[in-house]
């Protein structure tokens, strides 16, 4: 079984696997949980929505922090004190509401410390995969992380569900606070060679250093543009998607069948990219992802259910395939003790995009129409994809099996690879 899956056969990344594995799980259950439990004590669309909000605006505010700490420190233990601050958080929250005292301050605290742990967490576990498994695995290991997640997230809300009403949202954070603990565990595990002593400026001139990093390659910006005006087209999804369902194709059982198959996509994906490592990874990519345009297309249309979710499951799919390829370009190309601080900034155009698309995808469906909105999303979306295709620096990235740390051609212009990863 093990020779089937190629990197779990590689001790340092199975532990990271299973760790990580069941801190998904963990997550899926709790996701569910926290709306019922806020939901509980008050009732309240807003106080959600204040929850929500507690998680998301540390996790944007200090990921550029958590980007350059994860590139100047040990990032195995960076992650290790991130799952226990979860863990704490998580933990402190079951035993509130175990013990009848779940007031809304207590999910507001924990919200705030969960998402600035995990604002430390996101970039360095990019740089940290490469370090756990040997070069002509790592697409094959990103793909199976992916895999891993888009399983429990499946699955993980239909069991939550069930938990809820049987045993209390308690006791689902208590699993979660373990599956952090678990994730914790499995990472201080990890075999990790030290890393050579790096020089470091002040905080802000290693963010700056960051950053060129980023300017300095052509197909990296290029790139980042055309994610920020991708995630357009799923913020448009999510929200219109919903009104376009309910208006015609039957409400909520339908969105919820459309949602199923969006699960079901995601794991094809995972599979075709454990095997797929197509040569040009980034036009793969964004050729994959002019499928979510595609998807809005198809919507604005309003075909049949069956029809519709068929698109649905070819955007997951795309989804999960430009993920995997995105990351291991990521880790592939860019220099070991920049990558965190890169994916950093990888990271704040989906965390500030995606809101943004979702705040203005309603206003124009009330004013002009969802079918209309869709459209003008599309195109939004749509054109930067293409545009990005034709960069020569996109098409002249090429996926490498040698290790990161040795020297290897890089397109880093928009003309032929010259330089070299150090």
């Amino acid at each position: 079984m093990l020779n089937r899956l190629g990197p779990l056969v590689e001790p340092n990344f199975r532990r990271l696997w299973i760790g990580q594995t069941t801190s998904a799980v963990g997550d899926a259950l709790s996701g569910v949980a926290l709306v019922f439990a806020v939901l509980g004590i008050s009732d309240s669309a807003a106080d959600l929505g204040f929850v929500m909000a507690a998680f998301m605006v540390p996790r944007v505010l200090f990921l550029l922090v958590g980007g350059v700490w994860a590139d100047r420190v040990p990032r195995r233990l960076l992650m290790v004190g991130s799952d226990v601050i979860r863990a704490v958080a998580q933990a402190g929250l079951a035993v509130a509401i175990l013990t009848g005292n779940g007031e809304l301050w207590v999910f507001i605290v924990g919200a705030l410390l969960s998402g600035a742990a995990s604002a430390f967490f996101g970039p360095a576990i990019i740089g940290l995969i490469p370090q756990t498994i040997s070069p002509s695995r790592l697409q094959s290991g990103n793909a199976l992380l992916n895999l891993s997640q888009s399983t429990a997230h499946m699955a993980g809300p239909i069991v939550a569900g069930i938990l809820v009403a049987v045993v209390g949202a308690g006791w689902i954070f208590a699993i979660d606070a373990a599956s952090f603990a678990i994730s914790a565990i499995f990472l201080l595990r990890l075999v990790i060679p030290a890393a050579p002593a790096a020089a470091h400026k002040s905080f802000l001139g290693d963010l700056a250093d960051g950053w060129r990093e980023v300017v300095s390659r052509r197909w990296l910006v290029g790139s980042l543009a055309a994610f920020a005006f991708g995630n357009l087209a799923f913020a448009a999804f999510f929200v219109l998607g919903p009104l376009v369902v309910e208006r015609d194709l039957g409400g909520a059982p339908a969105w919820g069948l459309l949602m199923s198959a969006f699960g079901l996509g995601g794991l094809v994906g995972g599979a075709v990219a454990l095997r797929w490592k197509p040569d040009r990874p980034l036009v793969a990519t964004f050729s994959t992802l002019l499928l979510a345009p595609a998807a809005l297309l198809l919507l604005a249309q309003t075909p049949p259910l069956a029809v519709l979710g068929v698109g649905v499951v070819l955007l997951a799919v795309a989804i999960a395939i430009c993920n995997t390829l995105w990351h291991t370009t990521l880790q592939q190309q860019v220099p070991e003790e920049s990558i965190s601080r890169v994916s950093s900034y990888d990271w704040m155009v989906s965390l500030l995009i995606f809101p943004a698309g979702a705040a203005l995808a309603g206003p124009l469906a009330d004013a002009y129409g969802a079918d209309v909105a869709l459209f003008v999303f599309a195109a939004l979306a749509g054109v930067p994809l293409a545009l990005v295709l034709g960069m020569s620096s996109v098409r002249a990235v090429r996926r490498l099996d040698a290790s990161p740390k040795e020297p290897a051609p890089v397109a880093d212009g928009d003309g032929a690879p010259e330089g070299a990863i150090s």
